[in-house]
């Protein structure tokens, strides 16, 4: 063969060889293009965004009205247990009340003193037991260090040393509810 024919036969060999890379590049895009998962175009992005955004309202406002229901209900709530809340206190004072009417029915026919103190003294007792169940504490004050957070302090009295700061006479009890004062005792203390 000749130098021009061998030639040729190269040429021929090189193109062969890119047709086939050619082949091979552009079938390699094609299974990369199917492969690889279609850009989404700007405008189904935006519809898919808006549909989102529907649905997070539609949340939104079903959680809005879902907790205004629950406030009006608490509310309700709150407000019907200060309405009825000392029912059962009420229900409790009412023997004592009962009480309280048959001993004043009685000393209108009574001439004994004497026992009507005595039947008045057993009401008390049996009124201020209750109050104690319901938590209800009286301060004991005489005798004791003038404390601010117990004691209102309505008058200076003149004492000696040993007196000085010290409650001296309590002039209007103090009370504690569950061990929170809710009424101050009014107290004269020594100076």
């Amino acid at each position: 063969m000749t130098e021009e024919e061998m030639n040729m036969k190269e040429e021929e060999k090189t193109l062969s060889e890119e047709e086939m890379n050619g082949k091979t590049a552009s079938e390699g895009e094609q299974n990369a293009e199917e492969e690889a998962p279609k850009e989404k175009t700007v405008e189904e992005k935006l519809e898919e965004a808006e549909a989102q955004i529907e649905e997070l309202k539609k949340q939104m406002l079903y959680k809005a009205a879902e907790f205004d229901n629950y406030r009006k209900r608490v509310m309700q709530e709150k407000a019907e247990l200060i309405r009825n809340g000392g029912t059962k206190v009420i229900t409790t004072i009412l023997p004592i009340l009962d009480d309280l009417d048959r001993a004043q029915q009685t000393m209108e026919k009574l001439e004994d003193v004497k026992a009507c103190k005595e039947g008045v003294e057993l009401i008390i007792d049996k009124f201020l037991k209750l109050l104690k169940q319901e938590g209800l504490e009286k301060m004991d004050t005489v005798g004791k260090d003038f404390d601010t957070d117990y004691h209102e302090a309505i008058a200076m009295v003149a004492a000696g040393e040993e007196k000085k700061g010290k409650v001296i006479d309590c002039v209007m009890d103090g009370y504690t509810l569950n061990d929170k004062v809710i009424r101050h005792a009014k107290v004269a203390v020594g100076e």
